[in-house]
């Protein structure tokens, strides 16, 4: 069985805004460090420049539920999906919600540092929503 941790984030603003935002690739380097480099459109696939190197992301297709489900597939051919939700928190709030999963033969460092990092980014998210 894989081990999973769920980090969460709770953000002052409506869980559609939330969305909206987090679901547009071109917003991906204003918060998630690793594709601070930048992120562009290639021949219909979200190219990014990652420091584990040319990356393409892929989300599901909007939909009315806050899910936003997205694989990482790596220079190697390697895909990740990363587990990700916007749920409602009331009419102005919300909680976002990304399933980190540890993948086999992941060190214990590696397995931190993966988990914390993505901790961060969910709290730049949250400053970047509230600063409006």
């Amino acid at each position: 069985m894989t081990e999973s941790r769920h980090l969460t984030v709770s953000i002052d603003r409506p869980a559609a805004a939330v969305y909206a935002y987090a679901r547009d690739p071109a917003h991906l380097p204003r918060w998630a460090a690793g594709l601070a480099d930048g992120i562009r459109r290639e021949r219909g696939e979200w190219v990014a420049d990652s420091p584990m190197g040319r990356v393409l992301v892929r989300f599901v297709p909007v939909n009315e539920y806050g899910v936003l489900d997205h694989d990482v597939v790596l220079p190697d051919g390697t895909t990740t999906t990363n587990p990700l939700r916007v749920l409602a928190d009331g009419p102005d709030r919300s909680e976002v919600v990304f399933t980190v999963r540890r993948a086999p033969g992941t060190p214990d460092e590696a397995w931190a540092a993966d988990t914390d990092a993505i901790s961060t980014d969910l709290q730049t998210l949250k400053r970047v929503l509230e600063a409006g």
